[in-house]
């Protein structure tokens, strides 16, 4: 077993504990946001500040690899880098608002990011074999259906953060609203089924346990707080969300 691999098996052991940890603790941002999790900083800026990292390192990792015009892999860093551009450079400037994000999230946010651009960055560019991803890759059902899983993912994410951010008709609009169109019809987190969705066709379209890791962080991130925020629409809207058999974050599953 390579060093790589013994580092993405310690990365699925802590993504377990931490999923574990999430059920019995909100991470304290968003509607978790909590004075314990100590001083915070305006959302915008933790949010670009704590995406950026990735976007950068991944292009660095790329360029010091020997693999810096292979087609393939470059398409794969391209995929993943919509995504992170959109994250860095437009998702921050569309939050409405002044809320406020714990120094103590967007570094662990930061940490991971990093500790991630490690491990899709390093299999691409470095650990997969040299044969693996030639032209014929474009043309495999993983590379196609994981494409499709991606781009449909990041469009109902999209949309989803969309929805979110209008719910409430002006500035001085302090009421709770359940989100409504869209996949938010299914379930109450529409925007964390849309990453994992991405992660998920990622994980697919390069078929790489690095890739199956990353989704694993983002089911273990994302669930127990689709669960938490399930609770709390619950207390608000029960009676709407059992009209509608809405779930949490899988539709008609979870």
């Amino acid at each position: 077993m390579t060093a790589f691999n013994i580092y993405l098996y310690v990365m699925i052991f802590i993504a377990v504990c931490v999923y574990i940890a999430l059920h019995f603790v909100n991470a304290g941002y968003g509607f978790a946001t909590s004075p314990k999790w100590g001083k915070s900083i305006n959302n915008k800026l933790a949010w670009f500040l704590m995406e950026f990292p990735i976007f950068v390192s991944m292009i660095i990792i790329w360029l010091v690899s020997d693999r810096t015009y292979d087609i393939v892999r470059v398409i794969f860093l391209i995929i993943f880098e919509i995504h992170y551009f959109q994250r860095v450079f437009i998702f921050p400037f569309l939050i409405k608002g002044n809320g406020k994000m714990p120094l103590a999230i967007m570094f662990m946010g930061m940490s991971f990011n990093v500790l991630n651009s490690a491990m899709q960055g390093y299999w691409i560019f470095f650990e997969s074999p040299a044969e693996m991803y030639n032209l014929a890759w474009l043309t495999t059902p993983q590379f196609i259906i994981g494409t499709v899983i991606f781009f449909t993912g990041m469009y109902i994410n999209i949309h989803s953060d969309y929805i979110i951010r209008h719910l409430r008709k002006s500035a001085d609009d302090t009421k709770h609203y359940l989100p409504q169109g869209g996949m938010f019809h299914y379930v109450t987190s529409a925007n964390y089924f849309g990453e994992l969705m991405e992660w998920l066709g990622f994980a697919i379209l390069t078929w790489s346990l690095a890739g199956f890791v990353f989704f694993i962080w983002t089911f273990a991130n994302l669930v127990p707080r689709a669960n938490a925020l399930y609770k709390k629409y619950r207390n608000e809207f029960g009676a709407e969300m059992q009209d509608q058999h809405i779930k949490r974050v899988i539709p008609f599953i979870y």
